[in-house]
């Protein structure tokens, strides 16, 4: 899973989402999805759970400020050290997303 913070809503070419690209977390894509992807088998509810693992997703920075409130306890429910460090680098995305008007992050699934 990778995780992208654009300046609009991206295009899903993504050739064309480069427009309004500003950063990208790759590093971490498969710790990610496997962290949220236990939580959502587990029940827990929020936003961040209901990324689609396989397909793509968008957030605003709305919706990028209630997930960023969910990091603390996804954190606290991992037991595995990779997974807590891909939230927290889900975390800066978010936190930036926030801070930007007018941003989104792009989920994109395998």
């Amino acid at each position: 899973m990778d995780v992208e913070l654009h300046s609009a809503r991206p295009n899903r070419s993504w050739k064309k989402s480069r427009a309004t690209f500003l950063r990208g977390s790759y590093d971490h894509g498969n710790a990610l999805a496997d962290a949220l992807g236990s939580l959502h088998y587990l029940g827990v509810p929020g936003r961040l759970t209901a990324v689609d693992l396989y397909g793509d997703t968008v957030m605003n920075e709305q919706e990028a400020e209630a997930a960023l409130a969910e990091v603390p306890g996804l954190r606290e429910r991992c037991t595995d050290e990779r997974h807590r460090a891909a939230l927290d680098d889900l975390a800066a995305v978010l936190k930036e997303c926030v801070s930007t008007a007018g941003s989104y992050i792009w989920f994109t699934g395998d």
